[in-house]
């Protein structure tokens, strides 16, 4: 039974402008969620989203929103003692939709679950098989040249050698010459991938991926929308070089439709696109079984989500295309006692219960948004 649900909006300014081609980031909203238990043991969640509703269908005011009037009252309703999987779904038998709000809810409980067990949260989920992740570093002023500088200074600092770019926001010739210009600067022994965040036509797809595979481009993210599974079936079928689902990919049921038709080559899998860790965990198996590789997404999330991600792709059994989990690396302020642990191109998953981090409160305090 639980005794507290409160939502916290936390808008931190961004290292530098990220740009999508939906939107350009100076400031990341992160979205937290603190769930205390009727025994005072706290878990924390996180629900961030990218820009708003420019990138999909939940905003952090939504969010917010529908956990203080929707989840917050079903889960103080509760009066017996239900494990995680039944309040779980007791959850889902209640609210439609809101995956990302479910997401948070569900990573505060699993926090509480593995800190009355005395485990880190990957033990909860099955057990982890790694101790740290490689993460990528994306590339998203826009400018060649700050982009390279950008990458070789990562490179120096040994905090990422792999790279994704973000285009599909310019012409395609464009975008496509600016991604070869940096993978001919940056050198063979430096993976160089790109994310076109569904901006191309399936024509564009055809003049755009052939040139990106010729210039020795190892992955090619989610070039069509999302509702073009088919053309992402074709593309997958025609190029060589990896094609990637990510926003297509939200959940099980959408991830066991796209191995059906084996429309990727890689899963992006992203916990809160997935509607929760143990879901995120449920897309692994089925992209496992269907033999389709792995890669851990991002949101863009700060530390919270960052960590509990982490914590699922632990325990993934292959991660062929590593992690994007660099999101706190973009904010200008962390929420964190002490920051999560990056070194030598790799993020270290925390052994201590629960989650594993000791949160801020009173730096998340100075933060919150007061209106």
């Amino acid at each position: 039974m639980y005794k507290s649900v409160e939502t916290i909006l936390v808008d931190i300014p961004t290292i530098r402008p990220h740009k999508l081609s939906v939107t350009t980031m100076q400031t990341q909203t992160l979205v937290l969620v603190k769930v205390t238990a009727e025994n005072g043991v706290v878990g924390w969640g996180e629900a961030t989203t990218i820009g708003g509703l420019n990138y999909g269908e939940e905003s952090p005011e939504s969010v917010k929103a529908n956990i203080d009037t929707y989840f917050a009252p079903l889960l103080l309703s509760i009066k017996k003692s239900l494990n995680v999987a039944q309040t779980l779904t007791l959850i889902r038998k209640s609210i439609n939709g809101n995956r990302f709000a479910k997401c948070a809810i569900q990573t505060a409980l699993l926090d509480i679950q593995a800190k009355k067990l005395n485990l880190p949260l990957s033990e909860v989920l099955g057990g982890r098989l790694r101790d740290r992740l490689p993460v990528l570093w994306t590339l998203a002023s826009g400018d060649t040249d700050k982009d390279i500088a950008e990458a070789k200074k990562m490179i120096e600092l040994k905090r990422h050698n792999i790279f994704k770019l973000k285009i599909g926001s310019n012409a395609l010739q464009h975008d496509v010459d600016h991604v070869i210009a940096i993978k001919k600067a940056l050198g063979t022994d430096i993976s160089i991938r790109v994310d076109v965040n569904r901006a191309w036509s399936e024509l564009e797809c055809i003049q755009g991926i052939q040139q990106l595979q010729d210039g020795g481009i190892d992955l090619i993210e989610q070039p069509c929308a999302i509702e073009q599974t088919n053309v992402l079936g074709r593309l997958t079928q025609r190029f060589d070089v990896a094609i990637m689902a990510d926003e297509a990919l939200t959940g099980p049921d959408s991830a066991y439709r796209l191995a059906q038709q084996h429309a990727a080559d890689v899963f992006a899998v992203k916990v809160e696109q997935s509607g929760g860790l143990i879901e995120a965990c449920e897309v692994a198996k089925i992209a496992k079984l269907a033999g389709i590789d792995l890669y851990g997404g991002t949101m863009l999330e700060g530390p919270i989500g960052t960590i509990a991600s982490a914590h699922a792709f632990s325990t993934f059994d292959s991660l062929a295309f590593g992690t994007e989990l660099f999101g706190p690396l973009l904010l200008t302020e962390d929420i964190l006692k002490t920051p999560l642990q990056y070194e030598n191109f790799e993020l270290v998953v925390p052994q201590a219960a629960g989650l594993g981090i000791e949160i801020d409160e009173d730096k998340i305090e100075q933060l919150r948004r007061k209106a």
